[in-house]
């Protein structure tokens, strides 16, 4: 049986992203303070932004993009990026974000993938990004320099200087392609995710209700923009609500501790890596974080006992939520005034949504509990917020996507009889030991929890006798004494005999992507070589 959000459904308007969040700005919003750039310590009103917008629209326009036209965005967080991905919408066009981290081999495949024509990126990412462009067949006019001198390329100021009105575009909000942003690869080759119009304005609408941002907020912005996760809870959704963005280009503790104290930074999305350093790190200790009223985490499973110890540390909120960018990217989310939800649930169905659950090895629909808790099963997810499909790539579209509309996300869950849902793991990454499944992000959890532990992963690993078993890799805390037997005796002590960790390594950090998702096949890529004689 499926279920759906104890919550009714909200009213998703038929409008662009751009409609939505800059069409009815008041003369009051106009003069609020859309942005703070840490870097540069500059700040940018909602007019100005507003007008910086559509004067990138203009020109972009001028210099031929036409309607339906990809373009390139790679850059840190920054307003100017703001005013990029928006101008590339408000012309009509589909922006690609590209990973700031990325090669130029990595940038030339996405450009050459998405079949951009455009793109934007900063004088620090220049080398690369050029390099990629020209492998993409992008010339040198259509290379748009954020922070540039516009000698060699086409700048933003440029492009705001010719003050060209915005084009007239006509488009359905319903099927027109906003954004193509490319899932992380942490399980494959990267797949450019068709989102609509309607896909990004929906899940704005979906999540507006339950996330509490109000306009006096101070939101901090480090999570990358790049990322779904960034660009649509951290960016769009601020934005929504006519609060201020702090950015900053990428993640330092120090500066982010600084940053939080000195801009009184009151709304913070984070990923379970900032969590760990939040909960643990001494340092914290040294910063005055009292303007902190709500922390979201997301991108990754966060353990219950660390988010208290924050809550408690902080004298702040913790939530969590999940979502992938498949579906825009939320689907679940504990709301703000739900102090009774574990903090390791993912939270509610959003409205608008319907779920269930299915075994993935039988495949048949996993009953909804009257009391207690369902049996573990995959989660399928349907609603306004879900993918067009995949781009170019019918078959990956059709694995994932059903005829009925449900999303497969791959990863097992269960729901209680009140509706909250627990994300159990990926499927593709359950440790099978001995014919039970031991999911590596419960251990992961449980092992934060250890006091000389900063960090840690969980693969399956073989025994050298063909049976798979759990593995640990180990951040130890700076300063601390721990050995493997140390390790697996704390496991052992807090869990079922087939979910005990086997082996342990200790490593200097936890390979993990932008957003903050551990990378579990470059933890197997390193195994498997030091597997070879």
């Amino acid at each position: 049986m499926s279920f759906t959000s104890p919550h009714p459904d909200v009213v998703i308007p038929e409008s662009s992203l751009y409609d939505l969040l800059f069409g009815t700005l008041s003369d009051e919003e106009l003069q609020r303070t859309a942005f703070r750039d840490r870097s540069s310590g500059t700040t940018v009103e909602y007019r100005d932004l507003v007008a910086g917008i559509d004067a990138v629209a203009g020109a972009l326009t001028t210099q031929g993009l036409t309607v339906g036209d990809v373009v390139g965005l790679h850059a840190p967080n920054s307003p100017e990026f703001a005013v990029a991905f928006h101008g590339i919408l408000r012309a009509g066009g589909t922006a690609t974000p590209i990973n700031a981290l990325y090669t130029a081999e990595d940038i030339t495949k996405q450009l050459t993938d998405s079949s951009a024509s455009f793109l934007f990126t900063t004088s620090a990412l220049l080398p690369q990004a050029w390099s990629a462009a020209r492998a993409a067949g992008i010339g040198a006019h259509r290379v748009l320099v954020l922070d540039g001198t516009g000698d060699e390329h086409p700048s933003l100021q440029q492009m705001l200087a010719q003050q060209i009105p915005a084009p007239k575009v006509d488009f359905d909000p319903a099927t027109h392609l906003a954004v193509l942003p490319y899932s992380s690869g942490t399980t494959g080759r990267p797949k450019g995710v068709r989102l609509t119009h309607r896909n990004l304005v929906a899940n704005l609408c979906q999540v507006q209700p339950w996330l509490g941002i109000t306009p006096q907020e101070r939101v901090l912005a480090v999570l990358p923009f790049f990322h779904i996760y960034g660009l649509t809870a951290v960016l769009n959704a601020t934005l929504h609500q006519r609060a201020t963005l702090v950015t900053m280009p990428k993640f330092d503790l120090l500066e982010f501790l600084r940053t939080v104290s000195e801009e009184e930074c009151s709304y913070i999305y984070i990923a379970p890596p900032v969590a760990v350093a939040m909960a643990k790190n001494p340092i914290v200790d040294d910063y005055d974080l009292s303007s902190v009223r709500v922390m979201l985490s997301g991108a990754a499973p966060l353990d219950d006992h660390l988010a208290r110890v924050i809550e408690k540390r902080l004298g702040c909120k913790v939530l969590q939520g999940f979502g992938m960018s498949e579906m825009s990217p939320a689907s679940h989310l504990i709301p703000l005034d739900r102090d009774d939800i574990p903090r390791n649930s993912v939270g509610l169905t959003i409205p608008n949504m319907e779920c269930k659950l299915i075994d993935p090895a039988t495949g048949e629909e996993i009953a909804y509990p009257a009391e207690g808790v369902s049996k573990p099963g995959e989660l399928w997810c349907k609603g306004p917020n879900i993918m067009a499909g995949y781009l170019g790539n019918d078959e990956a579209t059709a694995e994932t996507l059903d005829a009925d509309g449900y999303l497969h996300t791959g990863d097992i869950a269960t729901v209680d009889s009140e509706g909250v849902v627990t994300i159990v793991d990926r499927m593709k990454e359950l440790i099978k030991y001995k014919g039970y499944q031991v999911p590596p992000a419960e251990l992961e959890a449980l092992l934060l929890t250890h006091p000389q532990i900063s960090d840690a992963a969980v693969i399956g690993v073989s025994n050298g006798e063909g049976e798979e078993v759990p593995k640990a890799f180990v951040v130890k805390q700076q300063g601390t004494e721990l050995d493997e037997a140390a390790v697996i005796a704390f496991v052992a002590e807090r869990v079922s005999p087939h979910k005990k960790v086997r082996k342990v390594q200790f490593i200097d950090i936890v390979p993990k992507s932008a957003a903050g998702k551990i990378l579990r096949k470059d933890l197997r890529a390193s195994e498997a070589g030091s597997l070879v004689p």
